[in-house]
């Protein structure tokens, strides 16, 4: 059992660098909205915002392992020895938080190599494609496999169509009564037809709290069973969470990186800064800025307004985008995430022919070369008039991981509240399902 007293010094807090987004912009026109960032995280905090029935996240993390918990790891520990493959089937939030610790943490090629006791982890239910589905039965051949069916409905269209082609394919293989044992829903408590399956089927349940939307839900079974799984230790992941809990929400000044990250953000929008672009150097990063541009894209594009989130990979992305944020339209700011080098260093090595003409960084580690990178690149983009925030996360570890989902989600709440609208509601995703509906026939949604 970790408890916050025992380990009060395992992170430290997450440091906002705005030095590199002055210009047009001045200290002042920071500290006029101060009173704003204060109110909105009040706002948060007191639950009398808009949307406060699903604001349970925010006092969610526990400093003490819960029963849930505990039956998580026994349930993944009962995955990993009888699985070589494990399918966790959602979409949006119900993918993206526990895909992105993952790949984080493990790599994005993390998958190779593995097999029972260590299952390999492929996510299903996100797409309609036809190609991928062939792909999962192609990897999924001759593997014994488990599945998680994440939804609160149990109705919506993609994990739906995925779970039904899963379950069949289990009861093919394993029988009706040994599928039951491989099967894991994690849903709401007590509504909703994927609940109504479970009790009816025999399935082991894991609880989506009502009050925690999706794109706020990593830090419940949604994310903590597939990270288990994958051998991520939740109970760190979750002392990080709760640490970033009582830090975040006790400093109530400019002191406070999710009063920076916040304020300066909405400042930056005012003066006509309307494309965030959410950058890492490293590509196991990738997924997460897929949940990072989930998060803020339906928590504040509504009412006309909100900051167009994009995430990308440097320096890969510098090949590609790097032309565009140079020298394209002036709308645009970055955010750059940068952590600790990694223990285990790289150091290039000498040629005596030197065709590539490397040997002036002969000796020198990889991870000094990726640095002069990351600040020639904020030199250059600052001097061609791109705002550069810069979040230094520190180690990357388990509980940094629990630190910067519960981080960022704060960030997001006050930010949303600061623009002017809900941030846990997102009314424009039903518009293309109802047309998708009309033209599929479905019923109850014909002219």
């Amino acid at each position: 059992m970790i408890q916050l007293n025992e380990r009060k010094a395992f992170i430290a807090m997450i440091k906002v660098d705005i030095s590199n987004v002055w210009g047009e912009l001045s200290l002042p026109d920071l500290l006029a909205v101060e009173k704003e960032v204060a109110a909105a995280h009040q706002t948060l905090t007191d639950g009398t915002g808009a949307g406060n029935d699903y604001i349970g996240w925010v006092n969610l993390p526990a400093a003490e392992e819960t029963d849930e918990m505990r039956r998580i790891r026994t349930a993944a520990s009962r995955i990993r020895q009888q699985s070589d493959v494990f399918v966790v089937i959602g979409i949006g939030g119900s993918y993206l938080g526990p895909r992105a610790a993952i790949e984080l943490l493990q790599g994005c090629n993390h998958n190779i190599g593995k097999g029972k006791g260590d299952p390999q982890i492929y996510f299903a239910g996100n797409t309609l494609s036809t190609r991928a589905w062939n792909e999962l039965q192609r990897l999924l051949d001759g593997k014994d496999f488990s599945v998680a069916i994440i939804s609160k409905s149990g109705t919506t269209t993609e994990p739906a169509i995925a779970f039904r082609g899963l379950r069949w394919m289990l009861e093919r293989k394993y029988g009706t009564a040994e599928a039951k044992k491989r099967i894991y829903a994690i849903t709401d408590p007590v509504k909703g037809a994927l609940r109504q399956m479970a009790e009816e089927e025999g399935w082991e349940t894991f609880t989506i709290p009502p009050a925690a939307g999706g794109r706020f839900s990593v830090l419940t079974p949604v994310g903590l069973l597939p990270m288990a799984v994958a051998g991520i230790d939740i109970r760190k992941v979750m002392a990080g969470a709760n640490e970033a809990k009582e830090s975040y929400n006790r400093l109530r000044s400019f002191e406070n990186p999710v009063w920076l990250y916040a304020g300066i953000r909405n400042v930056l929008y005012r003066h006509g800064k309307c494309t965030e672009i959410f950058v890492s150097y490293e590509p196991g990063f990738r997924m997460f800025g897929g949940w990072w541009q989930q998060l803020f894209g339906e928590s504040e594009g509504k009412d006309g307004k909100g900051i167009f989130p994009v995430a990308a990979e440097f320096t890969a992305d510098l090949h590609s985008l790097g032309q565009m944020i140079q020298q394209g339209q002036r709308n645009i700011y970055e955010t750059m995430i940068r952590f600790n080098a990694p223990e285990q260093k790289v150091v290039i090595g000498s040629d005596c022919r030197n065709l590539d003409g490397l040997n002036y960084l002969a000796g020198k580690t990889l991870d000094f070369v990726d640095e002069q990178a990351f600040l020639g690149t904020v030199a250059a983009h600052v001097d061609g008039g791109v705002p550069v925030i810069t979040m230094d996360m520190g180690d990357l570890n388990e509980e940094k991981i629990g630190e910067m989902f519960y981080f960022l989600e704060l960030c997001c709440g006050v930010s949303a509240y600061m623009l002017g609208v809900n941030p846990f509601n997102q009314p424009g995703v039903e518009f293309y399902k109802r047309n998708m509906f009309k033209l599929l026939g479905k019923p109850g949604y014909e002219e």
